[in-house]
């Protein structure tokens, strides 16, 4: 038996300042880098992305596996025309080669679901269907995604079965991988492709409002569990959406894959209306980062835990920079202690560092590449790094980082901070301890990230205060100015009902 393998994954911000280009993906941080069918299987092996998931459970099962092409790029704006075409093209030419090598049973791909390039809104669909213009319309396809996809109806017609995970944080793709290669064999035996059905939820939901950790996510989700139990479920697949893609097809959706029609429409019916009788549960707000940072200091006094800040609205997960200060700031200003934030992103700083030296006392205008807002400080380097590191948590474990020159700088008497070239969404203690800072000895973590940083600081944290500083990933985006939503859409639950 003989499967074929890849993976292409963003998650695009249609307002993000910055588009995301080749270079991104050859060069992510966090994540290994492009590869081609050569490296693509050693490379992938120990890491936690899908694919791992699917190379166990394929190999468990006696496959033979053909190795496509593979990449990953942080999220920011769309992706380039040049880099869609070009990594597309890659795919499909290996693909032909896998063919022209032998049949092939199957194919497994690792795709995140919400990626918009330039000429492409709904990408994965339009790469789906040239992976069917390749192996045609009966060849099994099955597909692993981020539960963050803007799934839409032409992703779910071609293919077999989409899995997206079932956590936020992301602690289950490698399990969600293995899912799909299995949901795969499966429909390899059966022979024959399980009855499908979709439906789109009429509601943007905040992203702040989609950790699986807590209600109303977590009920959801076990509501999802309930329904995907029923007989003749093959796959009840739920995405709460990526609500920074301005298309028809942004939002929450379901689709489900069974023996039967009607076994398809009743699961995504039911969780459909669970969602609609739920929807006002899915509204609620964010501290600002004045507010949100006094109550930081207060706690942290009598606190044997750090206090933790989430910088939701500059997450490098959902399409920020890693480079807006906003929040550094007010820690500065009211004069925290114990401090420390990670990351900001601006290589020129981080260059400016390393060729001072650890003990050197140097001005920097940090951050601010993204906005035009970079704050003036002078900076103490306390430690210095190349950036290179294994994540050690529980999303990422196993994970190459590569964030290039990297540096530890104190900006205030109680404050500092980690300063890189390259922007990693902040959800692994790894990011810390690789250059000295423990971050349960701290008083005050502060995060760049929405939701992720739950998996692995949520544990050693007093409090987590998530905050809104300046930022593309706002945590209300019913403020953008979208103008392609699909009509009847509402941009805040309970909104305009």
């Amino acid at each position: 038996m003989r499967i074929a393998i890849g993976g292409f994954q963003h998650e695009s911000h249609s307002f993000a300042p910055l588009p995301t280009g080749w270079d991104e993906f050859l060069r992510p941080g966090g994540f290994p880098g492009l590869q081609r069918p050569a490296t693509l299987i050693g490379t992938l092996r120990p890491t936690s992305v899908p694919c791992a998931g699917a190379i166990e459970a394929l190999e468990a099962a006696g496959a033979e596996l053909v190795p496509l092409t593979w990449c990953f790029a942080n999220p920011a704006g769309p992706v380039s025309a040049e880099a869609f075409e070009r990594i597309a093209a890659l795919m499909l030419a290996a693909l032909s080669d896998a063919l022209e090598a032998g049949p092939l049973d199957g194919v497994y791909l690792e795709l995140h679901g919400a990626m918009v390039a330039v000429g492409f809104d709904d990408a994965e669909g339009e790469l789906l269907r040239r992976v069917r213009a390749v192996v045609g319309p009966e060849l099994p396809v099955t597909v692993s995604l981020d539960p963050h996809a803007n799934m839409t109806r032409a992703m779910v017609e071609l293919a077999d079965a989409l899995v997206p995970y079932r956590t936020y944080p992301h602690v289950d793709m490698k399990p969600a991988g293995a899912g799909a290669a299995r949901l795969l064999l499966e429909r390899i035996r059966r022979g024959r492709p399980w009855a499908r059905a979709f439906a789109e939820i009429d509601y943007l939901i905040p992203l702040t409002a989609q950790c699986t950790l807590v209600p109303p996510m977590a009920t959801a989700f076990a509501e999802r569990e309930r329904l995907a139990a029923r007989p003749g479920i093959a796959e009840l697949a739920f995405c709460f959406g990526f609500p920074y893609a301005d298309f028809p097809g942004c939002g929450a959706a379901v689709a489900a894959y069974a023996e039967s029609a009607e076994a398809a429409e009743a699961a995504v019916a039911g969780l459909r209306d669970w969602f609609a009788a739920h929807e006002p549960d899915f509204a609620g707000g964010v501290a600002t980062a004045e507010a949100g940072v006094a109550e930081a200091i207060r706690l942290s006094r009598g606190a044997a835990r750090p206090v933790v800040l989430a910088d939701t609205q500059d997450n490098p997960g959902g399409g920020g920079h890693g480079d807006t200060t906003g929040l550094l700031a007010e820690l500065i200003r009211q004069g925290a202690e114990g401090a420390v934030l990670g990351l900001i992103n601006d290589a020129a700083s981080a260059a400016a560092c390393h060729a001072a030296g650890v003990g050197a006392t140097l001005p920097l205008s940090l951050g601010g590449q993204s906005d035009g807002a970079p704050l003036a400080v002078t900076a103490v380097v306390e430690a210095l790094t190349d950036g290179r590191f294994t994540a050690t948590g529980p999303m990422s474990r196993g994970n190459p980082a590569d964030l290039g020159p990297t540096a530890l700088i104190r900006v205030a008497p109680g404050v500092r901070v980690i300063v890189v070239t390259r922007k990693m969404q902040a959800l692994d203690q790894a990011l810390f301890t690789h250059i000295g800072v423990e971050p349960a000895a701290q008083k005050i973590v502060a995060l760049k990230s929405s939701v992720h940083f739950r998996a692995h600081f949520q544990p050693i944290a007093e409090r987590v205060i998530v905050v809104a500083a300046p930022g593309p990933v706002v945590a209300d985006p019913a403020v953008l100015p979208f103008t392609r939503l699909r009509p009847g859409l509402r941009l805040r639950p309970g909104a305009n009902r």
